[in-house]
């Protein structure tokens, strides 16, 4: 009869937390500097989120070292929900298999939240390559091994790791060239300094100036924001899927209630009108779904990086 009073007592007090959750200002950690489409992203949903608590929600923008200062910072802080965490797979898992001797995990660190948006990555050429589309890029690559070449914003960065993932996909040698930054990596292409790259959304602008040549998106199905641009997969690459998303996230071991809670809320928060739009003038696509599905993309993505930075050897900077 005790431990029955015992477990009477512990559901008790969680629900009594996210009763009571939250109880103070709710922190966003964002691991990128301010202006980019993470940081909105995390500003439009705090701002619905304080709405609906009465409370302050506040971003808090912790950049640097591949995004591993920002994600030991949260899995360090208490696991009551007052603490959340906007990341993705690519950044969380590339920090993990690159940095060693971390102070956190990239998987059992952290707690499932919510998923948030997704954003597109875009195959891009200059337009003096003689490819209009994937599979001549493809065809190209193969009839000059070594000669094709493609900026990123550097080494082990997103579009380095899309980049890793097509030459691996086709059995392709191309070449790698680093930059700073994305703007200093789109500067390179624009002036024909490389001959492609796999770009996010800031390429965008100088597609349909004619400045660019937008071969295809990394999703794996045609989004409506981008709806003029096809998919790598089918125009001759079946299969690839690489795109950049985020999901909320905490420190491991919070309260199940809290975690259901919030994840209701962001949910809705997510489904409301005018932030579908909000996302979407930003080229973010709106995502829900539980902690679970947010789970299983995570463990399924951070192996899969992991895999390709250990199978090209890819460095920090």
């Amino acid at each position: 009869m005790r431990f029955f009073a015992w477990l009477a007592l512990v559901a008790a007090a969680s629900t009594a937390v996210a009763q009571t959750f939250p109880s103070k200002t709710v922190k966003i950690i964002v691991p990128f500097p301010p202006g980019g489409s993470a940081d909105a992203a995390a500003r439009i949903v705090a701002e619905k989120l304080a709405d609906e608590w009465k409370q302050p929600v506040l971003v808090e923008n912790k950049p640097g070292a591949g995004t591993t200062i920002a994600a030991a910072f949260v899995a360090s802080a208490a696991p009551d929900g007052q603490v959340l965490y906007l990341t993705g797979p690519i950044s969380h898992a590339v920090s993990a298999a690159l940095y060693k001797d971390l102070s956190y995990d990239a998987l059992s660190s952290f707690a499932a939240v919510a998923r948030v948006a997704s954003a597109p990555f875009i195959l891009v050429v200059h337009p003096s390559v003689k490819a209009n589309s994937v599979q001549e890029l493809i065809d190209l690559a193969r009839t000059t091994p070594g000669a094709l070449t493609y900026a990123s914003s550097g080494s082990g960065a997103a579009p380095h790791l899309a980049a890793e993932m097509l030459a691996s996909m086709t059995g392709t040698k191309l070449v790698h060239v680093p930059f700073k930054g994305t703007a200093p990596a789109l500067v390179a292409l624009l002036g024909a300094q490389v001959d492609f790259q796999i770009a996010d959304v800031s390429a965008i602008p100088h597609v349909r100036a004619g400045r660019l040549r937008a071969l295809g998106i990394g999703n794996r199905e045609r989004i409506p924001a981008l709806a003029e641009f096809p998919t790598i997969s089918e125009t001759g690459l079946p299969g690839y899927e690489a795109y950049a998303w985020g999901g909320m996230i905490g420190p491991a071991n919070m309260p199940k209630d809290v975690v259901a809670r919030l994840n209701k809320e962001i949910d809705r928060a997510i489904t409301m009108p005018d932030l579908q739009r909000r996302f979407r003038e930003l080229i973010l696509e709106p995502r829900t779904g539980t902690p679970d599905d947010l789970q299983k993309i995570y463990d399924t993505d951070v192996a899969m990086w992991r895999r390709i930075i250990t199978d090209a050897n890819i460095q920090p900077n």
